[in-house]
């Protein structure tokens, strides 16, 4: 059974889960000049995996040096330690016998940009999680028309990165996926390309392994064959896709007749894979990460707020509940009691909830940092709106 298995969740409203906060932890949190990164670890953890996103980060402006690589949105990562925390707070649809086992989770919103990992996943590179769930956010913008089986397989080939002082490999061959696809059939590129966030290859434990298996396979297997033909296939098919093109239209072009990539591809898994060597200048200052150890409550919010985007409402307004109970002038919690309301059409009970977190900042801070005043617009706009 592997054990990580990472991707972006299809996000369900789910009943409530026991033990949100069955124990109260310390939390740490430390900001780097990109990143927010809480957890329920220590400050050295936490340290360690800011240090990683922004190392990830130099690579991608090494690779990608003409684009917008930071969002606008902030990058906020719960990066939790334990089983327990990590289920208390994935998508309940992944938590039934048989599902797949998440390593990490990115969630994209207009205000902010989630992303939940497991500290202690397993797998041969130990920062897989941070690698494979910041690709997915540079990604995100391209989310609508990126078909899911060239999401994963990027997030999969880039996960196995080695990031060292002077250099970097990218795209080393993952055991883990190799001997899964030696084990078992391929699927028809067919059906690969048409896996979507519905299929049960993208949830059931045994098909979605083979599933992200032969993803990453196939964009190992591209990437590599584009660097040495000096050809864009892969870049070729996105732009197709992106003009919205028939997928097996598309994939015909860009990469020619799929009978024989089925079969080169079954090839490909079997022969020695090698990986990309690049040098990149990825120093990170982190005498600039500035950090913080977070209060039960402050905690609590946080993880509702999380909850709350991540379609876990009921959850969510347990937690809610609790910390204005404990703390009834808690911005964060005025702030996630109004989205969740806006998020079921509730716009009155909303504006109030809004307005109260408007309230509760510091107007020099508003003017500069919050979202707030744009979110009790939208809702008033969509409230005057004609059906």
């Amino acid at each position: 059974m592997r054990q990580r298995i990472l991707l972006i969740a299809t996000l369900l409203l789910t009943p409530a889960l026991a033990s949100a906060r069955d124990k109260v932890e310390n939390w740490v949190e430390v900001r780097s000049p990109h990143f927010v990164v809480a957890t329920n670890s220590n400050e050295k953890q936490a340290r360690r995996v800011a240090d990683q996103f922004e190392r990830m980060r130099a690579v991608f402006h090494v690779l990608l040096p003409k684009s917008q690589l930071d969002p606008a949105a902030p990058i906020i990562v719960l990066a939790v330690n334990g089983e327990k925390e990590f289920r208390s707070l994935e998508p309940e649809v992944y938590l039934a016998k048989g599902q797949l086992k998440l390593g990490g989770l990115f969630l994209r919103a207009e205000e902010k940009n989630y992303i939940l990992m497991r500290l202690d996943a397993e797998g041969e590179h130990p920062y897989s999680v941070v690698y494979h769930e910041y690709t997915h956010l540079l990604m995100s913008k391209s989310a609508e028309w990126l078909p899911l089986w060239l999401n994963e397989g990027l997030a999969e080939f880039y996960q196995n990165t080695d990031i060292h002082e002077k250099d970097v490999l990218l795209g080393q061959p993952s055991i883990d996926n190799i001997m899964w696809l030696r084990q078992n059939r391929l699927l028809p590129l067919p059906t690969l390309f048409a896996v979507d966030h519905n299929s049960p290859y993208y949830h059931e434990e045994k098909k979605g392994s083979i599933f992200y298996a032969e993803s990453w396979a196939l964009v190992h297997y591209l990437k590599v064959t584009d660097y040495k033909q000096k050809t864009n296939s892969l870049a070729d098919y996105a732009e197709l896709l992106a003009r919205k093109t028939d997928p097996i239209m598309a994939a015909t072009t860009a990469f020619g007749d799929l009978n024989k990539l089925q079969r080169q591809l079954d090839l490909y898994v079997r022969a020695d894979m090698g990986a990309f060597l690049m040098k990149s200048a990825t120093e990170v200052d982190d005498s600039k990460f500035a950090s913080q150890s977070l209060t039960p409550v402050q905690a609590e919010a946080l993880r509702a707020d999380f909850l709350a985007y991540n379609q876990r409402a009921k959850d969510s307004r347990a937690l809610l509940d609790h910390v204005l109970e404990e703390d009834p002038k808690n911005t964060s919690a005025h702030e996630t009691m109004g989205y969740l309301e806006f998020r079921d059409s509730h716009l009155e009970e909303a504006k109030k909830w809004y307005a109260q977190a408007v309230q509760l900042i510091p107007r020099a801070i508003l003017r500069t940092t919050s979202t707030l005043p744009y979110r009790c617009k939208g809702a008033y706009l969509r409230k005057k709106s004609p059906r």
